[in-house]
């Protein structure tokens, strides 16, 4: 069983920047492939970004085309820690910001149904 506890959210002025932490727990999180996702009131929940393992796939990179260029995805294994750093935030990146860890697999994942384990959210508000 692995837990994913998410921090860093907050307040922030359009333009400006916030990084997402999602420590977890279990000594195998190395080899989960991870991702954030996140909703908005109203919406259903949406893919932001993945990463795969290091060992399997390099650590290889997915973004979605509304965050591509400005979040980036990133792991410390040995910290059993991703971030997302998340630059010229605007508005409408104003959601639940959720970490997602998978049991296994090669490459990158993009869709809610493809992770087992989910954290409880941390809520980021960017205003105008």
């Amino acid at each position: 069983q692995v837990q994913l506890v998410e921090s860093g959210g907050g307040l922030v002025q359009a333009g400006g920047s916030l990084r997402l932490s999602c420590a977890a727990s279990g000594r195998t999180f190395s080899t989960y492939p991870t991702g954030w996702f996140r909703q908005a009131p109203g919406k259903e929940r949406e893919f932001v970004a993945a990463i795969s393992t290091i060992i399997w796939s390099g650590g290889s990179m997915s973004y979605a085309d509304s965050v591509k260029g400005r979040f980036t995805i990133s792991r410390d294994n040995a910290k059993n820690t991703v971030f997302l750093q998340m630059n010229s935030l605007k508005p409408e990146d104003t959601a639940v910001y959720y970490c997602a860890a998978r049991k296994y697999g090669s490459g990158t994942w993009t869709e809610v149904e493809h992770y087992d384990y989910w954290g409880q959210g941390t809520q980021v508000t960017v205003s105008s």
